[in-house]
């Protein structure tokens, strides 16, 4: 059996993703004030999307408790993800980003996001592949 059909792929991606929505949704709501100076984002934007992200890794902690885990429900998040990944790179060719840093800190939301994404689609698969098998 490989990596992905794991039982355990699936929910360990999904832990990941709870984790790290939580320590950045943490991180802008906390310092909002702050982040909004050095990445030349509006506060209220990161402010926002901070609590959004709370909810989102409430989210993404349920379904990775679940046995088995949700299907519709990691599929919402991957599409949940993709739309974030968008977001980011909307406001990075908008140019809402008015610092080098701010540039950075949409690129590495982007790319992160979007292989959290990749690798829930995989597990999702694999898991699909290991019932059938």
């Amino acid at each position: 059996m490989n990596l992905i059909a794991s039982p355990r792929f699936l929910p360990a991606v999904l832990w990941a993703d709870a984790a790290s929505g939580l320590a950045t949704g943490v991180l802008q709501v906390a310092a909002a004030p702050v982040l909004a100076g050095w990445l030349g984002l509006p506060q209220g934007l990161l402010s926002a999307s901070g609590y959004a992200l709370f909810a989102y890794a409430a989210f993404a902690a349920w379904l990775a408790r679940g046995r088995p885990v949700s299907r519709g429900g990691v599929v919402l998040l991957v599409l949940a993800n993709l739309v974030w990944v968008a977001g980011c790179v909307e406001l990075l060719f908008t140019g809402a980003a008015a610092t080098w840093l701010g540039q950075g800190w949409l690129l590495v939301l982007a790319v992160a996001v979007g292989a959290l994404a990749a690798l829930e689609w995989a597990g999702l698969r694999g898991a699909r592949r290991t019932a059938w098998a």
